[in-house]
């Protein structure tokens, strides 16, 4: 999945999973432009467009080089830096950290070009409850599920938006200026402020020419299995989330088989989407042992109890999986 965030002010790119053929949609600029990759485990259909995404950004230094992953991601992510002949790299520059998502901490590794990605170098872990990355634009939080071993769900949320109500601002016969970024990033300590030579209280004039937009957010579901007790534990964290992209690996009928080989139904995925109240539902990845008509039948099943599921943009003849590049989402 591949999620755009454009504040008006900002643009940042992140990427959830790297199966093969992901990025075949992307300009090499594109890929340079991605911020984070998100792992949600590391079985080769997540990672077989990894070496795409590293040849592209191998020596970037333009940005920071951050992956994050679940426990053992750095040991797996050096294999693959060191999967190629480095004889041209001693003057070249390339930092990677590999940040893996423990229960209770965020552990680090460190791994430098200049050094052919040989040594890995362990950081001070941090404590982890929930949240990845706090920006000022966007949140980002993660949570551990079963998949035989740990698979990490994302949530992506927008910060609510505070815009200026420009003709509030002609009724109170006020001109605008500096003091309107001011006001939008006052903190509560801040009581007054200068408008014009004139002094106003900063709660009212927020009420008055502030408007508040919520923001979108986005969910990433993919590869576990979900039973009541992980139902319950991800109504909680994607509580109020608008969209949830999921995948749909078996149909309705093998619900056993997709307990077995700890995976989703479209129907469970369309009862996760009902019960955290979201207003749309992705389904994607879903089993090549089946055909588009049954894929059809499949959505017509999830439909049924949640209607405003689909399935990704520009449907592809091929099977819809994680290498599916249509399989993606900007948050505008």
């Amino acid at each position: 999945m591949f999620v755009r965030i454009d504040s008006g002010q900002s643009l940042h790119r992140l990427l959830f999973d790297c199966g093969d053929g992901c990025l075949s949609s992307l300009t090499f600029a594109d890929i340079q432009a991605i911020d984070v990759l998100f792992f949600s485990h590391l079985h080769m259909d997540h990672v077989g467009g990894f070496d795409n995404f590293f040849r592209c950004n191998f020596s970037r230094d333009a940005k920071p080089n951050v992956i994050f992953g679940p426990p053992g991601s750095g040991q797996i992510l050096q294999h693959r830096f060191q999967g190629y002949l480095w004889n041209l790299h001693q003057e070249l520059r390339g930092t990677w950290r590999i940040c893996e998502v423990h229960s209770d901490r965020l552990q680090t590794w460190r791994y430098e070009l200049v050094e052919a990605f040989s040594v890995a170098h362990e950081e001070d872990g941090k404590p982890f409850h929930g949240v990845l990355i706090d920006a000022p634009d966007f949140t980002v939080e993660a949570l551990a599920m079963d998949h035989l071993t740990p698979s990490l769900a994302y949530v992506v949320r927008e910060k609510p938006r505070s815009n200026i109500d420009v003709s509030e601002l002609q009724t109170l016969g006020l001109r605008p200026g500096p003091w309107l970024k001011q006001l939008k990033e006052a903190t509560p300590a801040l009581e007054f402020i200068e408008v014009n030579g004139v002094s106003h209280s900063v709660s009212s004039l927020r009420q008055s020419v502030l408007t508040v937009t919520p923001g979108d957010s986005v969910a990433y579901l993919t590869d576990f299995l979900m039973d009541e007790s992980a139902l319950s534990r991800l109504a909680e964290t994607l509580r109020g989330c608008k969209i949830i992209v999921c995948e749909s690996q078996y149909c309705r009928t093998d619900q056993e088989l997709a307990q077995r080989n700890y995976h989703m139904t479209c129907t469970l995925a369309a009862e996760a989407a009902k019960r955290v109240g979201a207003e749309e539902l992705v389904l994607f990845h879903l089993s090549d042992r089946y055909t588009p008509d049954v894929w059809a039948g499949m959505l017509r099943d999830a439909q049924h109890i949640f209607p405003s599921t689909r399935f990704p943009d520009a449907w592809p003849t091929r099977r819809p999986g994680v290498g599916n590049p249509q399989a993606s989402w900007a948050v505008p």
